[in-house]
């Protein structure tokens, strides 16, 4: 085999993988969930107010679907519940938690577990269908 092409054969071969780990390292340090470095959040004296800072993020996102399931239908919560689950992974702990408060307040808004479980989807398993149960 000629030297010269050995010798590229030996270089590619040690420089190919870093390459490729350095290039796969710069692909996933930007992720959708991240948040990017040049967002700065100013928070003011009248915005600590608004905001108690002893209430969970989880708890918060449940209070705005329920109140969305109550203006709306529990669908609509449903897929706001699942889009929040993809927007923000650090929640999904939470999420059958979510769902099943959905559930409950589902049979509170139809009066019945039959009306409120028409609106049942796999988010989160099968929560939602054991909130409306739990409240039977």
């Amino acid at each position: 085999m000629n030297p010269v092409a050995r010798h590229i054969g030996r270089t590619l071969a040690l420089v190919l993988p870093v390459v490729l780990v350095l290039s796969g390292t710069l692909a996933v340090t930007r992720v959708s969930w991240a948040p990017s470095p040049y967002e700065t959040q100013v928070l003011t004296a009248s915005s600590e107010k608004k905001a108690p800072r002893d209430r969970a993020p989880h708890e918060a996102v449940r209070d705005r679907l329920v109140a969305e399931l109550q203006e709306k239908d529990p669908g609509v919560a449903l897929t706001s519940l699942q889009e929040e689950m993809n927007r923000r992974p650090s929640l999904a702990r939470h999420c059958t938690s979510i769902a099943r408060a959905l559930g409950r307040a589902a049979v509170r808004k139809y009066g019945s577990p039959q009306r409120a479980h028409v609106y049942s989807r796999p988010v989160c398993d099968t929560s939602f269908a054991a909130g409306i149960a739990e409240s039977r």
